[in-house]
């Protein structure tokens, strides 16, 4: 062949792909102009905000800049298209991708976390299912989570949001009166008393919804003292209406600290996998309460709510888990940790000998004899490791009547407690690590519901026979531990103080994650 007609050949092969180029369409360009789907597009992106995310991270604002200087340039640039689609299409999928399974690792900030069975979701296919029924917000549907407690969240960050700004908070509280005729020296404001804070105390208690709009009574008295006490119930704070030292600090909280609790509270839910069993128990360690939910055609029903005692935020928190309940062990033994064994227990009969008998402890050796004396020798083969020691079933037994076996690392349950009155206290972290749950035989009629011959009646005889006695499930029960300072109850929004401070470690976590740059669009 000749050189001539090669060159031809080659101008040729140019041209054709030149031609090829123009007519190429994707889903976000066409022709090198921005499609309307890519309008749709950067507005899903820019209201990811809206579910605790950052619009940032997905390159929103370069993206909104290359299309604009797409759609305003004289020519079509085939390039810089191409480039685009590339970049907005890496973004939809990372934020789809996000938005469902969370941005951080759990098990990254949470040793022990075990994983929950992914599912089905794909970013890419649920992008293109959406695209091909041009309606794009159905792929961010069904990334989010479809509980209604997220949805309900995302309201209140919303709220949140906007109160960022008030002006009842461009300010603090005055200082709070002495209390008169009182020992305490803590500053409090009574009911009844006048103080100069009262009219910004309105302000933000309306602003917050505790207090309906209207004149300000001249002293805390009436609807004050009831907005107080509607605040206080709203943030884990004894409801009495007496405004001291707490109830002050949390009023003080600005807005945004609220948003960005409720935003990580989202995150969470990401994690959760409340959907993906027809029955389970989740206890809120923040909130101290236990709740059993079922799922029906979809829904989520609450079947059963109690209080719980949990593991002391000091130095024996209860760790967050996700396992499931296989067995209830009525009058249980309580079989003493080693470590309480060593640092508690024997040091206490060391200095009170007349404890082990009335609280019925025995030894129990390796080979599974039981020595009931109490004798110096036990006690030193007890810190050796070579003895343990266990209490007998009986109104004394500190696992109460009852107890519900979930298998895990950390050797955590649920059960009941003879030290009820401790329900009674706002905080609850008392425990060693494992939950004192309030209401044992309810939750025992929820958990064997469906298993024959246990009804209520036969719940409680067991519980009160004092034999010990094992009952396997016939269908194992996810249990979730798991950590929340912000909810929603009857369309109020709920905070919590950050117990353990685990919202610290998220914030942080969130904040310094690397984010993997995108496709760097033509500019």
């Amino acid at each position: 062949m000749s050189r001539f007609l090669q060159r031809i050949r080659r101008r040729s092969g140019m041209a054709l792909l030149l031609l090829c180029s123009a007519c190429w369409a994707g889903p976000w360009v066409q022709e090198g102009r921005p499609a309307p789907e890519a309008h749709e597009a950067l507005q899903l992106l820019e209201a990811a905000g809206s579910h605790g995310l950052e619009p940032h991270d997905y390159g929103t604002e370069a993206l909104l800049g290359v299309l604009q200087r797409l759609e305003q340039a004289a020519d079509a640039d085939i390039q810089a298209g191409e480039q685009f689609q590339q970049a907005l299409d890496t973004a939809l999928q990372r934020y789809l991708r996000e938005l469902h399974g969370g941005r951080v690792d759990p098990a990254a900030l949470y040793p022990g976390w075990k994983h929950p069975t992914p599912d089905a979701f794909d970013p890419a296919a649920a992008l293109a299912a959406a695209l091909a029924q041009h309606r794009l917000q159905d792929a961010v549907n069904a990334a989010a989570p479809a509980l209604p407690q997220y949805q309900q969240l995302r309201t209140a960050l919303e709220r949140y949001r906007r109160l960022e700004a008030h002006p009842a908070w461009a300010q603090p509280l005055p200082p709070l009166p002495t209390r008169p005729r009182s020992r305490d020296s803590a500053a409090a404001l009574e009911p009844g008393l006048a103080w100069v804070g009262l009219p910004l105390l309105a302000q933000r208690l309306q602003a917050l919804g505790d207090l309906p709009s209207g004149p300000v009574p001249p002293r805390y008295e009436g609807v004050l003292v009831e907005a107080v006490r509607s605040f206080q119930r709203r943030h884990g704070l004894h409801a009495d209406g007496l405004l001291g030292r707490d109830s002050r600090a949390a009023l003080e909280v600005p807005p945004a600290a609220r948003a960005r609790q409720i935003a990580l509270t989202l995150e969470r839910l990401r994690w959760t996998p409340l959907l993906r069993a027809s029955r389970m128990v989740v206890v809120n360690l923040p909130e101290f309460v236990l709740r059993a939910y079922e799922v029906r055609a979809g829904r989520i029903e609450l079947r059963l709510e109690m209080k719980v005692i949990i593991g002391k935020a000091l130095d024996t928190r209860t760790p967050l888990l996700d396992q499931d309940m296989r067995a209830i062990e009525f009058s249980p033994y309580w079989n003493v940790p080693p470590s309480i064994a060593r640092g508690e227990l024997v040091p206490r009969l060391r200095r009170d000998p007349a404890y082990w008998a009335r609280e019925g402890f025995e030894f129990v050796a390796a080979d599974g004899s039981v020595e009931s004396t109490l004798t110096t020798a036990r006690l030193n083969a007890v810190l050796a490791g070579a003895l343990r020691i266990r209490q007998r079933p009986g109104p004394r037994n500190a696992l109460g009547d009852i107890k519900f076996v979930f298998p895990n690392a950390e050797n955590i349950y649920l059960h009941h407690t003879p030290a009820t009155a401790l329900f009674a206290r706002e905080r609850r972290d008392f425990s060693h690590g494992c939950i004192r749950v309030e209401q044992p035989a309810e939750l025992a009629a929820f958990v064997l519901e469906g298993q024959p011959g246990w009804d209520a009646a036969r719940i409680r005889e067991a519980m009160a026979r004092g034999e010990s006695s094992t009952l396997r499930l016939q269908r194992p029960l996810p249990v979730l531990i798991a950590y929340g300072t912000a909810l929603v109850k009857g369309g109020q929004a709920y905070f919590f103080e950050d117990l353990y401070g685990h919202d610290r470690v998220l914030d942080a976590a969130l904040r310094n994650r690397p984010v993997p740059p995108l496709p760097e669009p033509a500019r």
